[in-house]
């Protein structure tokens, strides 16, 4: 019986331990390299935990917010590195655009608020009613909404007035208001600095903004992180998150997708 000749194939030898481990930790660097590349410079989703921003925002709501529209400083990337001062291809947020930025006083947090007052304005609630540069800023009523004023849904319910306010560059949206009184509706003139912006939440009477100076006040342009766009998904707050069986009930299937304004 003939021998058969040798093949010209070679079975491939096995990968090694140490070869996969570092095949694993490459495609990993890439991966995070990839996100915080795209977390940077293009987009970073976040959370909304409170109700500053209804009707606008809800509590529950995760959003997607764009990097680029404002131009980027050391608030862009995680952890504020790399340090440097002002901002790279910077524009300046415009009024009436919900933005996200880096609270002055505590850089770490994240606040997300309406752009109401541009540098070299002045801004004043009276008796309820937003003045900008001695201006009345118009509304008209647009019914009620029934909100719980504490972020753990566990407040009592209270009935709020909605109305549709224009702002001067003509940018309209819906705010809340529950009264007219105290601090936040009566406030002195506020003069915006240069290189400043002044924010405010819709939830007018819910919201910690810029009226109150020592715990938001003006925020510096380099501070802003970038522009609200979409929702890209919304759960109410009502049940623990792991209790999925709620899901189906909580989860607001017609906010998915919607575009913030």
């Amino acid at each position: 019986m003939a021998a058969k000749p040798p093949s010209n194939q070679q079975s491939s030898a096995p990968q090694s331990t140490g070869a996969m481990i570092r095949e694993w930790v490459v495609t990993l660097v890439y991966v995070v390299v990839i996100a915080v590349f795209i977390r940077s410079f293009l987009f970073e989703p976040f959370f909304i935990p409170s109700g500053s921003l209804t009707p606008t925002l809800l509590p529950g709501d995760f959003i997607l917010v764009t990097k680029w529209n404002y131009g980027y400083s050391r608030w862009s990337f995680p952890f504020g590195e790399p340090d440097f001062k002002g901002r790279i291809f910077g524009s300046l947020p415009k009024q009436g655009q919900i933005a996200v930025f880096a609270l002055p006083r505590d850089p770490s947090i994240d606040y997300i608020k309406r752009v109401i007052g541009e540098p070299g304005d002045t801004v004043q609630m009276t008796k309820g009613q937003l003045y900008i540069n001695g201006k009345e800023v118009p509304r008209t009523p647009d019914g009620t909404y029934v909100e719980t004023p504490l972020d753990d849904g566990q407040g009592v319910p209270i009935t709020v007035k909605l109305y549709k306010e224009t702002l001067p560059d003509g940018v309209t949206h819906l705010i809340a208001k529950a009264t007219d009184k105290g601090f936040a509706n009566n406030t002195p003139v506020y003069h915006v600095p240069p290189d400043h912006l002044f924010m405010m939440g819709d939830n007018r009477d819910f919201s910690e903004d810029s009226r109150f100076l020592d715990a938001v006040g003006y925020i510096p342009l380099q501070n802003f992180v970038g522009r609200a766009r979409f929702i890209w998904f919304s759960i109410r707050l009502d049940h623990p998150w792991w209790e999925i069986w709620y899901w189906p009930v909580d989860i607001r299937w017609d906010r998915i997708f919607k575009v913030i304004k």
